[in-house]
């Protein structure tokens, strides 16, 4: 008598489990999906599988999808990246129930973001100077990089780079706290200061300000806002 074979499993098993919420989800071959058409070249099936990870939560989920979406945050389309930008930081705060996404979710986020360097933050700072409704967004994301405010500094002194861009660097400065930034700051606002004395010492050049002198407010807060902390 030949021992009984275990019976065949009809059912898929159960791949992602919410731990913190409530109920679990079925959705692995969907999220993997939908990470492939994220890589493809057509913008819009970009577009739609954000939508897709998005509409499934998944990257609260899996620490996996959370690690790979954050690569996307230099997205070349620009409307694709501010929703990435969305999403990833949905991933750091609480939900509409009250909870936080898993931990070794955030930990694998923050993973990466204590990694990023000039140009994954310079694109940080492109989608919130589009949608300056995202700030807090990208103020909640820089603020997992512990060396961020070095690369601000980087970016809002290269007089090369956008006015508006280095307007957001000196606002994140800001927003995110980065206090050992100030020396800079200060060198930086000291400069624009004398620019701008300049200026009005020259009767023959228009009273109207340079774009890079636009900065002085902004940088001044920036530093009202590090000694006030």
């Amino acid at each position: 008598m030949y021992p009984e074979l275990p019976q065949p499993i009809s059912h898929q098993p159960q791949l992602l489990i919410l731990e913190g919420s409530i109920g679990t989800v079925e959705l692995f071959p969907a999220v993997w999906k939908a990470l492939e058409d994220l890589t493809k070249h057509d913008e819009n099936v970009r577009s739609n599988a954000l939508e897709q990870i998005a509409a499934m939560n998944a990257a609260r989920i899996s620490p996996v999808v959370s690690y790979f979406l954050v690569t996307r945050i230099v997205e070349p389309n620009l409307l694709i990246r501010s929703r990435v930008v969305e999403i990833l930081s949905s991933v750091l705060t609480i939900d509409e129930e009250g909870f936080p996404a898993p931990e070794d979710v955030r930990n694998s986020l923050r993973l990466y973001l204590a990694a990023i360097r000039t140009r994954q933050i310079y694109a940080l700072l492109q989608v919130s100077a589009e949608y300056n409704e995202l700030e807090s967004c990208i103020a909640l994301l820089l603020s997992a990089s512990s060396f961020g405010g070095n690369h601000l500094v980087s970016i809002l002194e290269e007089r090369k780079n956008p006015i508006e861009i280095r307007k957001q660097a000196a606002i994140m400065i800001s927003e995110v706290g980065y206090i050992y930034t100030l020396p800079a700051l200060e060198k930086i606002a000291g400069r624009l200061e004398a620019n701008l004395a300049g200026q009005k010492a020259m009767d023959f050049i228009s009273q109207k300000k340079s774009a890079e002198v636009e900065l002085l407010p902004f940088v001044e807060e920036a530093i009202t806002a590090l000694k006030s902390q």
